[in-house]
Parts: C-alpha cells; structure tokens; sequence
C-alpha cells in the first residue's frame, strides 16, 4: 500500500478543515525537525484533549474536526485528530487497534485505538496520545514504543495492520452511541 493513502484527508480524519489545518500551523510553528513535529501534536491531542471517561465529559466526538471543536474524545476519536494534525503536516500517519480487557482479566473485549506513523528507517512505529493518569503513562519515544496499556492479560493482543481510515466498528459505535457513558457500556469489539 502507498504511503499517499495515509495522508489523506477523509470525512472523519478531515484535516483539511479550517480549524484542523490552522492547528497543524499553529503546533507547526518554529519546529523543523519531523520528530518535533510528531511530539509536539502527541503532547497537544494527549495533554490537551480530555478522554471522555477520565474527565467525564461529552459529547461522544467522532471527527477530528469535532474533537478538536469539543476538546474531548474516548482514545478512538482522539487517535482520528492526532492523524489528522500529522497528515496536515505531511507526515504519513495511520489507525491501529488493540483488543484489551480494561478492567481485569474476567472482563470483556473492547478495541482500542492508537496511532503510528512512518518514520525512516524504523517503519510504521505506533504512539498513543489516550491520555495519561496514574495508571497510563504514554510516550513518544522512537523507536521505542510507550503506550497507553501493555498486554497483560489473557487473549489481549495487538490486533495487525495500519489503516488509513477507521475501523467501521468503531465509526458506528462513536456515531450511535448519544453519550460517554452509554459508550462506555457498549464498546467495540472485534474477533482478530
């Protein structure tokens, strides 16, 4: 697959929006090294965007348009701005997914949504930009990987491929679902 196709703006990573673009410029500024650049629209989707369950907030965001306009998203949506803010960048960015128990190893499947971008002469390395707390401590940190949630429980796994635009599952559940916590209480899941 070309690399064209993960800078792409679509209607959900919808980077060429006004806003979506004037913020690309805006963490653009001063910064010429593509790592910077990287970081420094990691640290504003991470830091900066609430995830919807840690701060309890709404509504449910699915564009990277809406999220930034909100400021608030579950990791899914937030993975959509954090691609958006670096295709907008020129910097080749797609979708992947995890399939996690969050609560334990007797709770159920739900995916998980991250970020990887390409970066020579490494390839596709993935970063998480969920949003830290106690219990999460995301970084990036090429080539090393620093996410949100390692694999520890039992059927967790990293679920394989790069995608240029979301996962169709996740799309309906961020459109459907009219809050955080009726998200919440159904979140997506898929068999690898």
């Amino acid at each position: 697959m070309s690399q064209d196709v993960f800078l792409q703006s679509s209607p959900i990573i919808d980077w060429n929006h006004l806003s979506i673009a004037a913020q690309a410029d805006q963490l653009r500024q001063g910064l010429t090294d593509r790592l910077d650049i990287i970081r420094a629209c990691f640290h504003f989707v991470r830091d900066e965007i609430r995830h919807s369950v840690d701060y309890q907030c709404g509504p449910v965001t699915c564009t990277a348009s809406e999220v930034l306009r909100h400021r608030t998203g579950y990791c899914y949506a937030k993975s959509h701005l954090l691609a958006a803010l670096l295709r907008a960048n020129g910097i080749p960015t797609a979708l992947c997914y995890q399939r996690l128990r969050l609560d334990g190893p007797e709770t159920p499947f739900c995916l998980h949504g991250l970020n990887a971008v390409w970066l020579e002469p490494h390839g596709w390395v993935r970063l998480d930009a969920r949003g830290n707390k106690p219990s999460v401590d995301a970084q990036f940190d090429p080539p090393a990987e620093k996410l949100a949630f390692p694999l520890i429980h039992p059927g967790e796994i990293d679920l394989p491929g790069f995608h240029a635009e979301p996962l169709p599952i996740v799309v309906e559940a961020l459109q459907r679902e009219p809050s955080w916590q009726n998200l919440l209480a159904h979140l997506p899941d898929m068999e690898p």
